[in-house]
């Protein structure tokens, strides 16, 4: 048997997978965001042992003998995440998250260095590790002054689950210190932020073993036996080896907490200037392209608290049929934006609002407003270099149909809907830890599911989305110079 633990922004996922990846169980435990600042967001790194805790005592009520037979744990985990902690590995203060953008002029600051879009292949985006660092040594000198080593969230886990200071190239590539053709730490980029190697994990790629489960944690799991800690992956890292998406060209969108775009790559093709991600993958000698936009869900979340209404509810008011868009648009720029503005401080906005502007009409334009995020973000890969002929849907947000032929009409590309199961990153860090543990071919694992269907583009709404998207375009550069 092989475990997979996603530690997410909401929760934390357990998954048992057995030698056949058959999906014998998983299980949750929860998480809450603080945001004690506008623009901050943070979590206590106790709370994702507690929430992985409860997963794997929900896995072990369930499936105590299967859960006992686990020979390899893969990591995955939400990226970008600063966890500081001391000398005795006490945790010096709250993780600062992927979506917290305090440290945006940090970011700008370190992002006018040349060498750091240089050697990283990115924009240093305010959600990055460096930048926080940066932050914390101006706002909280005597913090940074007892760092003794800098983790991501799911190798905070991994201290806590083997006692090793392991990361790997996927989510170091997210720091803004990783020199990611080389897929090491760069001494020159820690140092413009006064930090050092010794305070950065060692480096082992996602397939690799990278740690064994303590003993005690062994014993009151009632595993027998050792079992190997993979390197694992960063959230969309690992999802894409959930979905099979490690090969040239492969892609898929995710409708998660936030959106992503992204596209395995035979090759480094850097263009930060785009505000495209290119990062190391998963897998050795691999590497990736990503757009990211910061609210997909989280957008439908927020017209949900507003409204009253579940997210099911409201989309179910629009019905399954596609309409064209209504000249109600919406910016889905809750907490910034990452791909293509790069942008920490804009915000979102309904522009088009009239009497006759239902909630449905509502509706429709947040689910619009992240269709047209995403287009943003498939153009942005195209001017990097990467063409995607189609693509799979996975997150919650692909459960609405009428979600997915939106953005295949803004896109122009089918999208494939994967067959029953669960395909995303747990099951991608159970796939890793089948790798670790075994030595198995990590192309021959990682492949890609079955297709149970596929959303085509709406061909008589095209030119209605296109004209909608235009709309969508010509609105940031009209409210930049309002936001604060």
């Amino acid at each position: 048997m092989y475990l997979g633990l996603d530690l997410g922004t909401s929760g934390v996922k357990a998954m048992l997978i057995d030698g056949d990846q058959k999906i014998v169980g998983s299980a949750n435990g929860s998480l809450d965001v603080s945001r004690p600042h506008s623009g901050w967001s943070e979590q206590e790194p106790a709370d994702w042992v507690r929430a992985t805790e409860e997963a794997v005592a929900g896995l072990k009520a369930k499936h105590p003998k299967e859960l006992g037979a686990v020979k390899g744990i893969g990591l995955s985990g939400q990226m970008h995440g600063a966890t500081l902690i001391d000398a005795s590995d006490k945790v010096l203060r709250p993780s600062i998250l992927w979506n917290d953008t305090r440290s945006h002029v940090e970011a700008a600051a370190l992002d006018a260095d040349p060498r750091f879009r240089a050697l990283t292949g990115n924009i240093v985006f305010p959600g990055f590790t460096a930048p926080k660092l940066a932050w914390v040594k101006k706002h909280e000198p005597d913090v940074f002054a007892k760092i003794a080593k800098v983790l991501l969230p799911k190798d905070y886990l991994r201290l806590w689950l083997t006692g090793e200071y392991i990361s790997e190239m996927s989510d170091s590539a997210g720091t803004s210190w990783l020199d990611t053709g080389k897929r090491a730490w760069s001494s020159e980029l820690l140092a413009a932020t006064d930090l050092s190697e010794e305070q950065m994990p060692a480096l082992v790629e996602g397939t690799a073993q990278a740690g064994k489960l303590r003993s005690d944690l062994a014993a009151q799991w009632g595993i027998s036996g050792d079992a190997v800690v993979a390197g694992g992956a960063g959230d969309n890292a690992a999802s894409a080896c959930g979905m099979g998406t490690v090969s040239d060209g492969a892609a898929f969108v995710s409708l998660g907490t936030s959106g992503v775009l992204f596209a395995a790559n035979g090759s480094y093709l850097p263009k930060p200037e785009s505000a495209v991600h290119a990062f190391c993958h998963a897998l050795p000698n691999t590497w990736h392209q990503m757009g990211v936009i910061l609210s997909a869900t989280d957008a439908l979340n927020w017209h949900s608290g507003v409204t009253g209404k579940s997210a099911a509810d409201l989309t179910g008011e629009l019905g399954e049929t596609l309409k064209a868009p209504t000249g109600v648009t919406f910016l889905p720029y809750l907490s910034g934006e990452r791909t293509p503005h790069n942008d920490a401080v804009i915000r979102g906005a309904f522009i088009g609002l009239e009497h006759e502007s239902s909630r449905a009409v509502l509706t429709q334009a947040v689910l619009e407003g992240v269709a047209f995020a995403i287009r943003d973000n498939l153009e942005a890969l195209r001017s990097a270099g990467t063409g995607i002929s189609r693509v799979t849907a996975i997150g919650g947000g692909s459960r609405s149909h009428y979600w997915l032929a939106s953005i295949a009409t803004a896109l122009g590309v089918p999208v494939d809907l994967p067959a029953d199961g669960d395909f995303g990153a747990a099951f991608g860090a159970a796939r890793l830890g089948l790798i670790a543990a075994t030595g198995a071919d990590p192309i021959a694992v990682c492949a890609p599911p079955v297709t149970s269907g596929t959303i085509e583009p709406v061909v008589s709404l095209s030119d209605a989305y296109e004209d909608g998207y235009m709309r969508y375009r010509a609105l940031y550069p009209a409210i930049r110079s309002l936001a604060n």
